[in-house]
């Protein structure tokens, strides 16, 4: 029998909402899906009710995958896939497996021979990359730096470090609730001159995008508490 495929479907940056399901074919395809790969079942329930399909969403079959769910268990997400079945994969927020869990089942399927299929959604990271006046050319995703403050100053001098060396801007992500600890540090242990872009809420209504000198980041501040937020150091 031919496998299934996986389909890894972008969901929206903000609240779930329909916006995201008019690139085209999206919502044909997330309408024909019975199974899906998620992260939070909670979150892909609400954006796939909003999404407007047909199927009442409590016929369909749901995965879960966080750091909670077993290896194991995990391994087995893509046996329906195997009996010929198309699977859909969510992510949280913006395009699966960037910064995200579900690298390792797209992986599972390229060593099954199932197809992945990637559909078009909004990236945080290349939504404040292009915003940012920084390098596109060159670029360096690091996800999360180290939660602890000597290890994240010493994550941000080495940064500092590649710009200077390399030229290539440097991007990375916090947990919401420490941005302001995040910006803190990069105010104090980093040069004045190089450059820091704050990009937050993206794709929302209240999108607020800035790029200055770090020393120029001391006045007018964004209120960073608990939203979702991308940092770029650069030239």
């Amino acid at each position: 029998m031919k496998p299934g495929i996986l389909y890894l479907i972008p969901t929206p940056l903000g609240d779930p909402g329909e916006e995201l399901v008019q690139f085209p074919g999206n919502k044909e395809i997330i309408e024909s899906l019975e199974i899906f790969i998620v992260e939070e079942l909670r979150t892909a329930r609400r954006f796939l009710k909003k999404s407007g399909i047909s199927r009442s969403i409590d016929a369909l079959t749901f995965f879960e995958l966080n750091e909670h769910t077993v290896q194991q268990e995990s391994e087995h997400f893509l046996d329906p896939a195997l009996a010929g079945k198309n699977i859909g994969l969510l992510s949280e927020a913006g395009l699966p497996c960037i910064a995200d869990p579900g690298h390792t089942v797209v992986m599972l399927a390229h060593r099954k021979g199932i197809r992945v299929i990637p559909l078009v959604g909004p990236s945080s990271l290349m939504l404040a990359l292009m915003a940012s006046g920084m390098n596109g050319q060159q670029f360096v995703f690091h996800g999360y730096l180290p939660a602890k403050p000597n290890e994240r100053v010493q994550a941000l001098r080495s940064l500092e470090k590649d710009i200077h060396i390399h030229h290539r801007t440097q991007i990375f992500i916090e947990a919401p609730y420490r941005n302001q600890a995040m910006l803190d540090s990069i105010r104090n242990s980093c040069n004045g001159e190089t450059r820091l872009c704050i990009a937050i809420d993206l794709t929302m209504e209240t999108e607020y995008i800035s790029t200055r000198p770090i020393a120029g980041w001391k006045n007018n501040l964004p209120d960073l508490h608990k939203r979702p937020a991308v940092f770029l150091l650069g030239e």
